[in-house]
């Protein structure tokens, strides 16, 4: 199905077959601004080309075609990120799955965070663990699931490891959170209040979700409130001395089918879009199915996602 068709079959959908590491490319793009870009220039070409990795799906020249046409007319897209946990000899799955939809008419950007147990199909492999389908497929079997369970285009997506992530944070020098419940995770002691964050101790912030009463849910909002500090962090960043730094973690941890090309296009028309954050939420419950917990969504919740997601992509 072509990109742009995938809005127009909204309703009347009675049943469903059911970065993560944005923060650092949206580094990449505030240093483009910044008052050092030349000296960032010089050594952005090779980090973007590092960590370009298209998808057998971009070689359909109609898909860029309609992606070309997007840019061009600055119309809405979707970014999907995710974070995986890559391990020597493990694949991994995909810990931190977030649908990112950026509207450049309304300057304003809405985040979905995706349960990683949320029961759907995912193409030939059947009813299973939304974030096993990395582990079945890569990032192209994980846009696919994303994009038939919500029935919703993924234009580009951005793929972290989890350390890079840290070493991101540390580059930055710390983010401050306010954090709304206290909790340990890892050794670590996170006190309600405002907190200052090291690498370390953000990614340890962000995976806790056993003591958490809100669990997947509690976890992800955790996850959005980091990105979103570490964004509002990059839009001052000022250390010259820290940008090769940032580049060089970025080009070792980051994959992503944006070129330079694209990215220069989202920090000229997209930019301001973070100036206006929404967040939206999945409900559902915990079920056992086969003595295996899942997070169980009805066709109803997927079609309310997929309507505010398309509306908020159609608003001017």
């Amino acid at each position: 199905m072509n990109v742009e068709s995938r809005l127009d079959k909204r309703k009347g959908k009675k049943k469903r077959k059911w970065p993560f590491w944005l923060a650092g490319i949206i580094i990449v793009f505030l240093l483009i601004g910044g008052g050092f870009a030349y000296y960032v220039w010089d050594k952005l070409g090779d980090t973007v080309e590092t960590m370009h990795t298209p998808l057998a799906r971009d070689n359909d020249p109609d898909r860029q075609k309609e992606l070309d046409s997007i840019l061009k007319n600055k119309k809405s897209l979707n970014i999907l990120l995710l974070g995986v946990d890559e391990r020597e000899g493990d694949k991994g799955r995909s810990d931190t799955m977030i649908l990112l939809s950026l509207n450049p008419n309304t300057n304003s950007m809405m985040m979905f965070s995706i349960p990683r147990d949320t029961y759907v199909n995912i193409p030939a492999r059947g009813m299973d663990k939304i974030n096993h389908a990395y582990a079945f497929g890569d990032v192209e079997l994980s846009i696919q699931t994303v994009e038939d369970a919500f029935d919703l285009p993924v234009h580009y997506y951005a793929k972290v490891n989890m350390e890079g992530f840290q070493q991101g944070i540390d580059a930055l020098g710390g983010i401050t959170v306010k954090n709304n419940q206290e909790f340990s995770q890892g050794g670590e002691n996170f006190t309600k209040g405002t907190l200052q964050l090291n690498g370390e101790e953000a990614l340890k912030y962000i995976r806790m979700r056993k003591n958490d009463p809100r669990g997947d849910l509690g976890r992800n909002e955790r996850q959005r409130n980091v990105i979103t500090a570490a964004m509002n962090k990059a839009a001052n960043f000022s250390s010259i001395t820290k940008v090769g730094d940032i580049l060089e973690i970025l080009g070792g941890n980051v994959q992503t089918d944006m070129d330079m090309d694209t990215m220069q296009n989202l920090f000229s028309n997209y930019r301001d879009v973070r100036k206006t954050t929404k967040t939206l939420e999945i409900d559902g419950s915990g079920q056992k199915i086969n003595s295996i917990w899942y997070y169980v969504v009805p066709d109803s919740e997927f079609e309310r996602i997929q309507q505010e997601i398309t509306n908020h992509m159609e608003a001017r």
